[in-house]
């Protein structure tokens, strides 16, 4: 029975699920696999399913697609727009949206397991299909490997994967070595002395100390860092007080850091932490703040003999001029951790999602960044098609250049 790809898809855009907390839509992925004849397992990292194609003698593929959603309430004005509702690691009630295109990841990776698995007597090899949750915390792919998927399937000669992006349907965005810049997420704590909003004097303010703190931090781009480098700064998050006229305890920042390399990495980190515990000082904070790394997610690089390789595979396939060199993002991805703990080659590259008539108006106007949206916008959807048929193609490409022939 053939999957209808495109009702896939709109299903699962409709049933989006938080991090670790895929488990309708790992339902779906294990029923198509079993469709499909795929072994598979199930609950591996909590949520995560992997499968494998066995096919004789031949390379071993690993194709990855991750499938959580995020807390974003969807106003994109689709008839198969989300409504649903989740509830995040704090227990709040938050709206949930497939805002960066793991829908499409999950559509396209059970498109391109259909294909191979029908075309078998041309290939040889081994495919392990791994469904990663958890990719938005940065730790799902951790949480698979530390559950033995390197040892409950065969070994990786090579890990591929891609992910939709704002750039035009049909095109494919790769390039060798980072493509993607390394993060740390941290939890700061400021610690202040609380009290009565009326008599200030009597409290050591958390809530000035934070803006003081989250101003001061802008200053390491800004400053610090050569404008020939690349690093981001965001603080994403800032929680304090609770009434008007209570001066806190304790602020919370959250902050999202990016670099593109280890270096980099160690001179941000520092910065970021002496400014923090200047700035309690400088607010006369009895204790010192508390830093916490959340997570950490090396950068993504590609190898660059199999880049080469497989761009030229898609220039083949697809024609030339369809692959362009996207630049680094400054996301980030986990996806590299399969291959750094298998010591294999990486590949992972993008694929076009907006109306390719939209993206060239919005060129030519100069106004992709307004209006065009981009992951994690609540205004965030690939158009279905040519996105999910060209998301299948590449898969299928991609796991071909690397697998063997049933001729050889």
């Amino acid at each position: 029975m053939t999957i209808d790809l495109e009702a896939l898809y709109i299903d699962l855009h409709r049933h989006p699920e938080l991090s670790f907390q895929e488990t309708r839509t790992a339902g779906v992925i294990a029923q198509h696999l079993g469709d499909l004849g795929i072994e598979f397992e199930e609950g591996i990292g909590k949520t995560g399913v992997a499968g494998v194609i066995r096919n004789g003698d031949g390379p071993v593929v690993w194709l990855r697609a991750d499938m959580d959603a995020l807390p974003v309430p969807e106003q994109t004005g689709l008839e198969y727009a989300s409504t649903a509702r989740g509830t995040d690691p704090a227990g709040n009630d938050v709206p949930v949206m497939h805002a960066c295109g793991h829908d499409m990841h999950v559509t396209a990776m059970l498109g391109a397991l259909e294909r191979l698995v029908a075309t078998k007597d041309e290939w040889s090899g081994t495919v392990v299909v791994v469904f990663q949750p958890a990719e938005e915390y940065g730790s799902g792919a951790q949480a698979m490997i530390a559950d033995g998927v390197l040892d409950r399937f065969p070994k990786p000669d090579i890990v591929l994967g891609q992910h939709v992006t704002p750039l035009p349907a049909g095109t494919i965005g790769v390039r060798s070595g980072t493509q993607m810049a390394a993060s740390d997420g941290l939890t700061v704590t400021l610690l202040g002395r609380g009290g009565h909003g009326s008599r200030p004097q009597a409290t050591i303010d958390p809530v000035v100390m934070a803006a003081a703190t989250v101003m001061r931090l802008q200053t390491i781009v800004s400053r610090e860092i050569d404008p020939r480098d690349v690093a981001v700064v965001t603080v994403g998050s800032i929680h304090a007080g609770l009434k008007n006229n209570i001066i806190p305890a304790e602020a919370k920042l959250e902050l999202s850091l990016r670099y593109p390399d280890d270096e980099a990495r160690a001179r941000v980190l520092e910065k970021v932490e002496r400014i923090v515990r200047a700035e309690a000082q400088a607010s006369g904070a009895e204790e010192p703040p508390v830093i916490v790394t959340d997570h950490t997610l090396p950068p993504t690089i590609n190898d660059v003999d199999a880049t080469a390789r497989l761009t030229a595979a898609f220039d083949t396939a697809f024609g030339e001029g369809t692959v362009i060199d996207p630049g680094m993002f400054t996301g980030s991805e986990d996806v590299s951790w399969f291959a750094r703990e298998a010591g294999v080659p990486l590949v992972y590259w993008f694929w076009g999602g907006v109306d390719p008539e939209a993206f060239a108006a919005a060129a030519a106007a100069g106004t992709i960044e307004h209006d065009i949206p981009t992951n994690h916008s609540p205004f965030f959807a690939p158009v279905i098609q040519p996105t999910l048929s060209r998301g299948v193609d590449a898969l299928v490409v991609a796991a071909r250049e690397f697998l063997g022939s049933s001729a050889a």
